[in-house]
């Protein structure tokens, strides 16, 4: 459909998204009316599905860097592209269907413009960035006969942007308030924010959004290293809990280039992953850390890394915290952001009436809405682009 065709506006959409954790397929199956600052959203279904065990290890496996040849990436793209189209088929059972599907997709590599997020640089310089999710929207609605947007980072790279973070634009006409200024906080694999002042005059022009650094990327390798395989991630917070953070640590951990660079900015695994976690490890041995100082320490790190990141290069600092995602449900990490924020209170999405575990999906469904309507997805201040631009290539489903 051409994006000023809008006689059909679908308003059952489903979001999927697998974040860096690759935790499973987060599922939004949601009910949406309006447009911007009238925009409703209704959750309607939400659901994770795992993936299964040798894709997941497949998908880490990529996301390290291990070399494999293009009829592997095809085969992983492929299925990759199966087990979402199975969340979306799963997530409508026992509910009227959905017209349109917004598919992020599965991220295995993200690099920066012109290499801006510091780490292994290329060998053939790039002044636009890249970034790959696998998946393919076309399979997803050859599979599940509706209409499937995707690639939602390229149009924003194809102008310089980062092509991320792209959930800002979403969370400033479902999350803002008109007197209040709000960060909002999302710890997946990787942490990122959306700066979002009251609502009242030039307000859009003024949000902010970026990637603060590691979220859960480096808490979950470490649980699997440290527990041999046996735990993926630590429940609560509680194995950090138990320990003690190490301050000398985190203090050196956050002379890392990346948490320096200004905004906008994006990163991912490729910096904060196995490489990295390994490097921290060897760090702690000079302190004879325990499993459980380790963890503290490292949980210690995405809190002061996100407060860092607010202190250094927010214009003021914001009124309340809501914290989405699977980090929002560790209590120690959530405790220990909360001490550094003191005052600011640290709250979830859940407490304004948005799903913390299933924003992202939900941010995607909308931003598949927003296709189809013809209305721009990116925010020029969160992503780096000179310009508005429509988000996501449609594919339609089987005739």
């Amino acid at each position: 459909m051409h994006p000023t065709e809008k006689a059909v506006v679908p308003t059952r959409v489903i979001g999927l998204i697998s974040g860096t954790s690759v935790d499973g397929i987060d599922t939004a199956l949601v009910e949406i009316s309006g447009t911007e600052l009238d925009l409703k959203v209704e959750l309607v279904a939400g659901a994770t599905y795992p993936y299964p065990a040798e894709l997941r290890e497949r998908i880490l496996a990529v996301g390290a860097g291990v070399a494999i040849s293009m009829a592997e990436l095809a085969e992983i793209d492929d299925a990759i592209a199966q087990v979402f189209a199975q969340a979306a088929q799963n997530i409508q059972i026992g509910h009227q269907p959905a017209t349109l599907i917004g598919s992020h997709g599965q991220t295995v590599y993200h690099r920066p413009p012109a290499d801006r997020g510091i780490g292994k640089k290329s060998t053939a310089y790039s002044p636009l960035g890249y970034s790959l999710q696998l998946g393919r929207g076309a399979l997803i609605a050859h599979l599940t006969n509706i209409a499937t947007v995707s690639n939602f980072r390229v149009a924003d790279i194809a102008i310089g942007g980062h092509g991320a973070p792209l959930v800002p634009r979403v969370d400033a006409y479902l999350l803002s308030h008109p007197q209040e200024g709000r960060c909002i906080q999302n710890i997946g694999g990787i942490g990122n924010v959306a700066y979002i002042p009251p609502r009242y005059g030039d307000w859009l022009s003024k949000i902010r959004g970026w990637d603060t650094g590691p979220g859960n990327s480096l808490l979950d390798l470490a649980v699997e290293h440290l527990s041999a395989g046996a735990k993926t991630y630590d429940e609560d917070g509680n194995w950090a809990a138990s320990g003690t953070p190490c301050h000398q640590l985190v203090e050196q951990w956050l002379n890392q280039d990346y948490f320096h660079l200004p905004p906008p900015k994006s990163t991912g695994r490729e910096l904060f992953g196995v490489t990295y976690l390994h490097q921290c490890l060897k760090d702690a041995q000079a302190y004879q850390l325990n499993p459980a100082d380790v963890l503290a320490t490292l949980t210690e790190l995405t809190a002061a890394s996100i407060f860092h990141s607010y202190h250094t290069f927010l214009p003021e600092m914001p009124q309340r915290v809501l914290l989405c995602g699977g980090g929002s449900r560790n209590l120690y990490l959530k405790q220990r952001l909360q001490l550094l924020l003191g005052a600011i209170p640290v709250s979830t999405t859940d407490e304004v009436g948005l799903s913390a575990d299933f924003k992202e999906a939900i941010a995607f469904a909308v931003l598949a809405y927003w296709r189809h309507l013809g209305i721009p997805g990116n925010l020029p201040t969160a992503t780096g682009a000179p310009q508005e631009v429509l988000l996501g290539e449609i594919h339609q489903g089987q005739s």
